[in-house]
């Protein structure tokens, strides 16, 4: 028998969960799943752009890349690239000219970019966003303000934190309760299912929710960044310090070739290089800085070199990091993920799948418990309806916006002027009407539609992409192509488990409500429990 007390705190506890979980769990649940379809945006870049072929040897783009920008801006301030790798659609390259006397340089995104595919030649393909809008919109999310999304996002992963700690309190037989599902109980069959999701990556969801506050620490506790560093650009400086600024001398000397200085580099760094710029290319003051790949080791703060353009020759390498900057670097490295190989990848992906579920089953279960409760379920009060009508538009809109914008990546005209930015404006646009949906009409038919729609979309896409493009997965199977392929497969499993679920909720029948007689005399009022 457990001690009075003992059952007060975990009724605190439960009060402390319940609402820590409900208040932003709208927006977790979107961060989670975005975030889980980030864990696979490089194959989601090349995805959204079928025409680009596969890169097979990296060095060959590497090569068309710098022969490019030595025609295209042979006197430009910068080149930069990231390093082309086997699961990327080939190297977009940028360039920034030199800057003009008394003008203001230009912040935002640099227009000045081509695209060199697998052949090391430029090419022409679809403006998207591809997996980096997913990526971005878990922190950044969209119309917005930056910093203040990172604060909303930052909040609510603390309440993420809070909610996990705990519900491991609160459910005392957490652990004896994974093994148990009962199917056709109503409230006990989603309680079931919220824990089976939460134990089953209980380690993972504590690690990605405390990672991602620490990804988010200088924004949500700026003031001891700002007493050991009051100007801003030192913090910069000392995380990620640079090799000292060269002016350009107008003496014209050929840039050396960059794979020969990538070689070089990745054996004094110890792994591949992922990111390449050149300072005054052309130049006889030309600098080229390799920087390690966050794919070849464990801490997003990789090392970086760089080397005379001119000669090959190394004149700096990065000073060691202190332990807290390794520490946070590694949190990072551990939260991104990009170290991990193909299975431990697709491990990150299931648990973000389970966190995904976790949220939204809590979501539901919200309504689930209470409804039996209610005096009159035919008129609920106003709290209940709101919450399970947002529900309907975070829940289903948001699953149906990201099936839609996947089909304007495949049916937008190619050379449709901002497309890639109207690739995004059709996911908001269906997960506004989902949302406008669900305040006109009842939650079930809803469920029943959105879910239902949304399976169908994703079942869809595979089928199309075997009749109207080169890369079906007949083609992708074939050629050994497991990212693309695996994408497909993916969005055939994801949608016959949204028609799954839609059938099961237009089946369901809400189970009659047993009236106790203690119940009965409770007005309606004091039947709107807080937990």
């Amino acid at each position: 028998m457990s001690e009075p007390g003992d059952k007060g705190f975990r009724q605190s506890q439960a009060f402390l969960h319940t609402w820590s979980g409900l208040l932003l769990g709208w927006l977790l649940f979107a961060v989670f799943v975005t975030g889980t379809i980030a864990f696979y945006r490089e194959g989601l870049n090349r995805w959204m752009r079928p025409e680009l072929a596969k890169v097979e040897q990296p060095d060959v783009v590497l090569a068309g890349a710098q022969r490019f920008l030595s025609d295209k801006a042979p006197e430009a301030k910068s080149w930069s690239f990231y390093m082309p790798t086997r699961e990327m659609p080939g190297a977009v390259v940028s360039w920034r000219p030199q800057p003009v006397e008394g003008e203001t340089p230009r912040r935002g995104r640099n227009r000045n970019q081509a695209l060199i595919g697998a052949d090391g030649r430029p090419t022409e393909a679809r403006e998207t966003r591809g997996g980096e809008f997913f990526y971005r919109f878990h922190f950044d999310l969209y119309y917005m303000p930056v910093i203040w999304a990172r604060w909303l996002v930052g909040i609510a992963a603390l309440f993420m934190l809070v909610a996990i700690l705990s519900g491991v309190v609160t459910h005392k037989k957490i652990f004896r309760d994974f093994f148990t599902l009962r199917r056709g109980k109503s409230q006990r069959s989603w309680l079931d299912g919220h824990n089976a999701t939460a134990v089953l990556a209980l380690p993972f969801h504590l690690m990605i929710t405390y990672t991602g506050l620490v990804t988010l620490m200088v924004t949500l506790l700026p003031w001891a960044t700002m007493a050991a560093f009051p100007d801003e650009g030192d913090f910069y400086d000392a995380l990620y310090p640079e090799a000292a600024e060269v002016e350009r001398t107008g003496r014209p000397v050929p840039l050396v070739d960059l794979s020969a200085i990538v070689r070089d580099a990745e054996q004094r760094i110890g792994g591949t290089a992922g990111y390449i710029e050149v300072t005054e290319p052309g130049d006889a003051a030309a600098r080229v800085t390799v920087i390690r790949s966050g794919e070849s080791m464990l801490s997003s703060r990789t090392p970086r070199l760089t080397y005379d353009g001119t000669t090959g020759q190394p004149v700096w390498i990065a000073p060691p990091q202190g332990a807290a900057s390794v520490t946070a670097g590694a949190m990072i490295g551990v939260h991104a993920g990009r170290f991990a190989d193909p299975w431990l990848r697709f491990l990150y992906f299931l648990c973000g799948v389970a966190g995904s579920v976790m949220v939204g089953s809590g979501l539901v279960l919200w309504t689930v418990k209470r409804r039996e409760r209610l005096a009159d379920p035919a008129k609920p009060y106003f709290g209940f309806r709101l919450v399970e009508r947002l529900n309907v538009a975070a829940i289903g809109g948001l699953c149906l916006g990201i099936a839609v914008m996947l089909w304007a990546n495949r049916l937008l005209p190619g050379g449709m002027a901002d497309r890639a930015a109207w690739e995004v404006h059709c996911l908001f646009m269906a997960w506004g009407a989902a949302s406008l949906l669900a305040v006109v009409r009842r939650p079930q038919p809803n469920w029943v539609a959105l879910l239902g729609l949304t399976g169908v979309l994703l079942v869809a896409l595979p089928v199309y992409n075997l009749l109207g493009t080169s890369k079906g997965l007949v083609a992708t199977l074939a050629a050994g192509d497991w990212m693309i392929a695996g994408i497909d497969l993916s969005l055939l499993v994801f949608g016959i488990a949204f028609l799954a679920i839609a059938r099961r909720v237009k089946r369901h029948q809400p189970a009659e409500r047993r009236v106790r007689r203690r119940d009965a005399a409770i007005p309606a009022r004091e039947m709107e429990p807080a937990e």
